[in-house]
This record gives structure tokens, C-alpha cells and sequence, in this order.
């Protein structure tokens, strides 16, 4: 059934509790990706999905399986991920105590992660609902779903599943939004447009609207690359910068789309605009939170950027008193306040850019490298960066990486890790060895949680448990069977960059606060 829905890999840990789910895999022409901890499956089936738009499927087993994918599930849920994990569980539980992997209510634990979590208690019911996750995925937002089968259940007999439905289509209407959003551009001096994650497929009308209408614009970091690097009047992913806020309150009219404006996009309780303000978004969710704008339209936002461009059609193009000089000053600032935060480091992100092969894919962790570069660096399409935005899981580019790594066979694939969060998903190595997968991971070592000590040093705590004994990185690679490499400086750095992307196997690429200097 799987198969026919288009799923051709499945990312899991097998376990006497859910050998069944296995059996008929290879039959059916799925590759199953073996992961050293269901942590790292959950990773793998995220970056999966943000690499290829289709659901990552996922299978773990009872109790500590799917308490261990819980955290990668929470991570897709906040970033809009199409996940589908599949998990066994006990027959009974109120009856009968101390059964092996027994939760209190493991359905229930898995709900507080995820879209829904429901349980199967027949072979049709799994089939349905595995049927309404494919369509909510494609109809809605999409988030995690969580599917559980008893034991019992995966042994029995069962009927073939229907064929598959037709695909459900997103509702697209954006007649009364587009009239709205003509109204308030109507005059508009300094129009400003703010995309989101959720405006990605946008990206191409998203370009034209702004040439036409002279607007200035903004992306959150994850809608990087929807706005050409080159736009003169664009301010890039700089909203996080405190006084951003003044530039926002300078516009007169403000339309922001596919964006949740949320705390991890802005780092204050509000955007900080004076004029009116224009949301799109799928989720009635984000329309309705304190962001004050004026106007909510609930739509697709590619569907809405395309029909907002053919609405101009005929008319004039657009000045604004936005300046290619303003814009150039603010970003300027802006990069010397991150230079500041995290010396070295943006040179050092420049150099790994201008190395990378065309159309790279970059899976980054929660790390000083990672917070410096989604602000310098900016991207010449979207949806090619994935970080842990929201949740903020530590571990999770590795893995990822890996997931997007076997979507992506024969393309660039990039990991950028700290030291901490490699400790996390480590184990995960095996796998890219085991798949001899081209991966270079930027491994950068600073020997602390080092935003977390500057953040104690700035609520003048004495910073306390930061620095942890690290391994000697580049032989514990070896030890996996990784390649790994120490360069000396970025000219070397990007040969080994360019190497790895062209050797038979991961390539760990050690690189210290040292290198900027």
C-alpha cells in the first residue's frame, strides 16, 4: 500500500514488536534505511521530506521507539514537515502490567508531538487513515502524523488495500485576499513584503511582484532563496535583529506570507510595523495570534502570489521611496552586529559558499556556526538551507543530512554541526558510511555550548556547565570509517569541501575557531 502512495524509503529500527511491519519490504521495491537510534530515523525521515515535498516514513517499535522519534516528530511539527511514523504497540495495556516497552498511554504521549495520533484496530482502519494523512499532507500544513498497529493486529491476516485516491488538492481560492491585498497597495510608498517558509513555492511570482511594485522585503530564515541575494531593495533574513523593528515601522503597508512570525523569526513580541498589515497563511492558526495584522487571508501562498502578480497585469510598474542605498547601509550593519556576536565566523561561511557546487543542499544544527550563517548568508533559491527552527533540536543535521543525502543520490549534500550537537546523533556516521553516501560534514568545534555560556555571561550567571571533554573528532570518524580532514586554512578548507562532495564515503571536515584567524 505504501508503495503505491509513492513511498520508496522507509527509515527505522526493527524490534520483535514490529518485525511484522517488515515483513514483504523488499517485495514491494522499498529501501528501508537502517538508523542507529530512532532519533536519528525521525532526522532522516524529516530531511527526507524537506528535500524531495514528499511525506518521510518512518517505523519504530513500542515504548522507547517512539519515545526516542518523539523529539525528531516535535521538530517537524513546528517546522511544517510531512512525517508519518508507524509504530507497533501492546494488545492490552489496562489489564496487564509489567509487559516489555509498556507506556501508560503511548498514543496519547505521541499526540502532544504531532498533527494527531491515532490507533488502527483493523487492517482497513490503517489503511484509511495512512489515506487521510497522504491527503492532509497535500491538502493542509503539513505536520507529523502518528499511526500505531497492535502486535496482535501486524500478525493477522489481512485484505489489499484499495488503490490509491486520486491526490487532494490544496484549496486555492484567493479572490477576496488579492482584492485586499490590491487595496492596501493602493498609494502604498513604502510597501514591504516579509515571506516565511510556507511562501517557498512561490518564489517566481514572489520576484516579479516586488520588480513591479518597487517593494522592499525581508525573508525569515526559513524563506531564504525566495528573494534573489541580489535584489537591491531586499533586506535579507535580518529580522531577528533587534532594531529591524524601526526599518518595519517605516513601511506604510505590510504584507507578510507563509510566515508564522513567530519568536524564532523575530525575537520580539511583535514585527514592529506602524502601517497596515496583510497576512497569508494556510493555517487559520497563524492568522489569528497577536501579530496585529489588519487583514488575514487564508490561502495558499503560491496560489496568492501568482494570482496578486496576474491582478497587476496592464498596470504600470512601481517606484517606491525604498533607496538601494538605505538597504545596503542596514544590511551592513547588520553583518558587522553578527561579525561582532561571532567573530570569524561570517568569513568563514563566505569561503564555504563560494566553494559549494550549484543547487548544494545544507542541513545545519543548533550551533554558533549555523546562527551566524542563516543571517550572512544568503541563498539563491529556497528551500535548499534546513535547520531546526523551531523546536531547536540539537543533533539533528547529521542525521538530516543523511535523509536528504539518499533522496538527493548524485546531488550536493552539506551537514554544518557544533561539536555538542555531534555528540547527539554521532552514531548516525554509520550510516552514511554504510550507504557511502558523498557527505561532507563541517564539524565546527568551539569546545563549548558556547551560546549558551555567552547567554549565562549576559544574565551574569558564571557560566556553568558549558564545556564538555570532547573525543578527538577526526579519528573517531575513522573509527566509523569516515574519511576526515583537519584544514589549516580556508583555501584548504574548500579543497577539502569540493573533495568530499566527490569522494565514495562521509567526509568529517574539522574546523576550529583557529581557522578565522
Amino acid at each position: 500500500m505504501l508503495k503505491d502512495r509513492g513511498v520508496d524509503v522507509i527509515f527505522g529500527i526493527p524490534g520483535v514488536h514490529n518485525q511484522e511491519m517488515y515483513r514483504g519490504i523488499e517485495e514491494a521495491g522499498i529501501t528501508h534505511v537502517l538508523a542507529r537510534h530512532e532519533q536519528g530515523a525521525g532526522f532522516m525521515a524529516d530531511g527526507y521530506a524537506r528535500a524531495t515535498g514528499k511525506p518521510g516514513v518512518a517505523y519504530v517499535i513500542t515504548g522507547p521507539g517512539l519515545c526516542n522519534i518523539m523529539t525528531p516528530m516535535g521538530q517537524a511539527y513546528s517546522d511544517s514537515v510531512p512525517m508519518l511514523v508507524i509504530s507497533s504497540c501492546l494488545d492490552e495495556t489496562a489489564a496487564r502490567r509489567g509487559q516489555l516497552h509498556q507506556m501508560k498511554d503511548q498514543r496519547a504521549a505521541a499526540e502532544t508531538v504531532c498533527d494527531w495520533s491515532e490507533e488502527a484496530r483493523t487492517a482497513k482502519a490503517a489503511y484509511a487513515l495512512i489515506d487521510r494523512a497522504m491527503a492532509e499532507f497535500t491538502a493542509s500544513r503539513p505536520r507529523p502524523k502518528h499511526l500505531q498497529v497492535s502486535i496482535g493486529l501486524l500478525e493477522a491476516e489481512a485484505p489489499a488495500a484499495r488503490a490509491p485516491l486520486r491526490p487532494t488538492s490544496r484549496a486555492t481560492g484567493t479572490a477576496d485576499g488579492v482584492a485586499q491585498a490590491l487595496a492596501l497597495l493602493e498609494g502604498a510608498r513604502r510597501p514591504l513584503f516579509v515571506f516565511g517558509g510556507g511562501a517557498q513555492a512561490g518564489a517566481e511570482p514572489a520576484r516579479a511582484l516586488l520588480q513591479r511594485l518597487g517593494a522592499a522585503s525581508f525573508t525569515t530564515y526559513a524563506g531564504r532563496g525566495i528573494v534573489s541575494p541580489d535584489a537591491p531593495l531586499h533586506f535579507g533574513s535580518y529580522l531577528s535583529r533587534p532594531d529591524s523593528a524601526d526599518v518595519v515601522a517605516r513601511a506604510d503597508a505590510v504584507i507578510a506570507i507563509g510566515t508564522e512570525l513567530a519568536e524564532v523569526d523575530i525575537w520580539r513580541p511583535d514585527l514592529g510595523h506602524a502601517g497596515q498589515m496583510l497576512r497569508v497563511d494556510l493555517d487559520p492558526e497563524s492568522l489569528t495570534d497577536a501579530a496585529r495584522a489588519d487583514w488575514h487571508v487564508q490561502a495558499d501562498a503560491a496560489a496568492f502570489l501568482s494570482d496578486l502578480l496576474t491582478a497587476l497585469d496592464g498596470k504600470a510598474d512601481r517606484h517606491s521611496d525604498w533607496t538601494s542605498e538605505e538597504v545596503a547601509s542596514a544590511r551592513g550593519k547588520w553583518r558587522r552586529d553578527v561579525e561582532a556576536e561571532y567573530p570569524g565566523i561570517p568569513g568563514i561561511t563566505d569561503a564555504l559558499r563560494d566553494c559549494l557546487p550549484d543547487g548544494t543542499m545544507v542541513y545545519s544544527d543548533m550551533t554558533q556556526f549555523a546562527y551566524a550563517a542563516t543571517e550572512v548568508w544568503d541563498m539563491d533559491r529556497p528551500g535548499h538551507w534546513h535547520h531546526p527552527y523551531g523546536f531547536g533540536t540539537l543533533g539533528y543535521a547529521l542525521p538530516a543530512a543523511i535523509g536528504g543525502a539518499v533522496a538527493r543520490r548524485g546531488q550536493p549534500t552539506l551537514a554544518i554541526m557544533g561539536d555538542y550537537g555531534f555528540h547527539y546523533t554521532m552514531a548516525e556516521l554509520g550510516v552514511a558510511v554504510e550507504l557511502g553516501l558523498s557527505l561532507p560534514i563541517l564539524l565546527w568545534d568551539n569546545g563549548k555550548l558556547g551560546a549558551i555560556e555567552a547567554s549565562m555571561v549576559g544574565a551574569q550567571i558564571a557560566p556553568n556547565a558549558v564545556v564538555a571533554r570532547n573525543p578527538d573528532f577526526p579519528r573517531l570518524a575513522e573509527a566509523f570509517g569516515a574519511r576526515a580532514v583537519r584544514p589549516s586554512s580556508l583555501s584548504e578548507m574548500q579543497q577539502e569541501v569540493r573533495s568530499a562532495f566527490d569522494a565514495d564515503g562521509p567526509t568529517l571536515i574539522y574546523v576550529t575557531p583557529d581557522l578565522a584567524r
